[in-house]
């Protein structure tokens, strides 16, 4: 009988990371459209090298192209699963992750793939708009940094060195104010 065989790898928080970046993002797919492959161009596609880049930038807090060859060939059973194919010792040189940043800096492109992602995110929703409700604060606030877009007025501490700013808050009813009517012996009814 043969042996078996057993590895490891760290897997951290790869799973969760390529889930987001690819399976509700789909910004594999996404980034893919509008690239046309190198004809020497193997493995990886573009959008695969991009999402496990991010990746590895979100999960070490590193940004160096040179770190993140070492750090998918460390994981290739983990990368491997989880894209779909197996990561080549190639598939993510500094060169294929410069070639990447050349295709993104093209600002065409870039807002082609940036509509595409947000119309993946943003949600847009009807809400009714019978009743607003506003409420007005103030905040103390620092001098410095002031442009003349925010109007300051005296501070109600007659502080000369703290200057006030007014806030409002505007919240649509009936979602964003719960009020109760006709509360009577501990009971009140809606």
């Amino acid at each position: 009988m043969p042996e078996a065989q057993v590895t490891h790898e760290r897997v951290d928080d790869i799973p969760l990371l390529l889930h987001v970046l690819r399976e509700r993002l789909q910004l594999d797919q996404i980034l893919d459209e509008p690239m046309t492959r190198h004809g020497n161009w193997q493995g990886l596609s573009f959008g695969g090298v991009t999402v496990t880049w991010l990746t590895h930038i979100l999960t070490e807090c590193d940004h160096f192209m040179s770190h993140v060859q070492d750090w998918a060939n460390a994981r290739p059973e983990t990368l491997g699963r989880l894209l779909g194919q197996p990561i080549r010792d190639t598939d993510l040189t500094d060169d294929r992750l410069s070639e990447v940043l050349r295709h993104l800096s093209d600002d065409t492109l870039w807002h082609q793939i940036e509509s595409a992602v947000n119309a993946r995110m943003i949600r847009t929703y009807h809400l009714p708009r019978r009743r607003v409700r506003v409420d007005s604060t103030t905040a103390a606030i620092d001098k410095q940094g002031l442009s003349w877009l925010f109007r300051r007025g005296h501070s109600k501490d007659h502080r000369p060195d703290l200057p006030q700013l007014k806030v409002m808050l505007a919240s649509l009813d009936p979602l964003g104010v719960i009020r109760r009517r006709g509360c009577r012996g501990g009971q009140c009814g809606g």
